[in-house]
């Protein structure tokens, strides 16, 4: 029925919701290390049950953590907050050596949940350092996985460098006597080029047997890159304090998108913004469940007509084990 005082065709229009189009990025969202993590305090709520108390939050996405706490973990930023004789577990970013000192030195039963291509960090940085070399690790200063790799070595043992420019002021014992080693959640191309100042200024530098930036973040990066120069904006869904969402936003704009933004649910979504965008890039960091990226698909189809396009650039298959002492059976 047409609006009363229009034509019929005025009142169709005025009733058409504006086209847009999704590129959906793959791989997105939950990593195995990320998955391996919330398994293990659920099979430690399972076994014991509540409370089990968990070490900073397991990964960063406030999503999964309430989720957890609704069963009945307990999130605390230290071991004195925890009382005797309960469970506890220390988050997928890993943890300096005196964590676990500590627990052992309380006789408090811990799980590990450290990742492990963050542990594969840990055991190259504890080998390079054997070698009687000085680290120098890329990464993020008070980040926890820095601070947890940094942990594994006695104080002084590594130096920290964020940029290029941090190399060039760089400050080493011996310039002959150096290795690398990188946060695992770092844009690919920005550590590709610290890593390139550091080989022109120390050519001697030894560097990881084995890239040191996970597969995951690697991946979601080249998905975004697929699909940036396609699109009008990006959303991508992740916490504030989530390294590899962050660097999803910062590779989105580089690589072509006008403008991307960070976001932890469709609540958070500016819709005045998103008015202006017909390509949209839609992607989700690893520590963010793929319901998310349903509720902002949802609520997008509110909107507006949604087209959705996903966009594979590879298929990812790694699973880690679980801990022997959560393991089924």
């Amino acid at each position: 029925m047409a609006v009363a005082g229009t034509s019929p065709a005025v009142g169709r229009l005025s009733l058409e919701r504006p086209s847009l189009t999704v590129l959906l990025a793959a791989p997105r969202g939950f990593c195995a290390g990320v998955e391996r993590a919330i398994q293990i305090v659920e099979r430690a709520l399972d076994k014991h049950g509540p409370p089990v108390y968990v070490r900073h939050e397991i990964v960063h996405n406030r999503y999964v953590v309430e989720g957890l706490e609704a069963r009945g973990a307990i999130f605390v930023d230290e071991l004195s907050e925890i009382p005797d004789g309960v469970p506890v577990v220390f988050s997928a970013h890993g943890v300096p050596k005196s964590v676990p000192e500590e627990a052992r030195s309380r006789n408090l039963f811990y799980v590990d949940a450290t990742c492990p291509l963050v542990t594969k960090v840990h055991r190259e940085a504890e080998r390079l350092y054997r070698q009687g070399l000085q680290i120098i690790l890329i990464g993020h200063a008070g980040h926890p996985e820095v601070v947890g790799t940094v942990g594994q070595l006695p104080s002084g043992a590594v130096e920290l460098v964020e940029t290029v420019d941090d190399v060039a002021t760089l400050a080493v014992r011996s310039p002959d006597a150096l290795a690398y080693i990188t946060q695992t959640t770092l844009s690919v191309d920005d550590t590709a080029d610290v890593i390139e100042a550091l080989r022109r200024r120390f050519p001697s530098i030894v560097g990881p047997r084995s890239e040191d930036i996970c597969y995951a973040t690697t991946n979601r990066q080249d998905a975004v890159k697929a699909i940036a120069g396609h699109c009008d904006g990006m959303l991508v869904i992740g916490a504030p304090n989530s390294s590899n969402s962050q660097r999803l936003v910062e590779v989105a704009v580089k690589c072509g998108c006008r403008e991307a933004r960070l976001v932890q649910r469709a609540a958070d979504i500016d819709w005045a913004w998103l008015a202006g965008v017909r390509q949209l890039g839609l992607t989700a960091g690893a520590s963010a469940p793929e319901i998310l990226v349903d509720e902002v698909l949802a609520a997008c189809r509110d909107r507006f007509d949604v087209t959705v396009k996903e966009v594979p650039v590879t298929q990812e298959s790694v699973i880690f084990k679980l801990p022997n002492c959560l393991a089924a059976g």
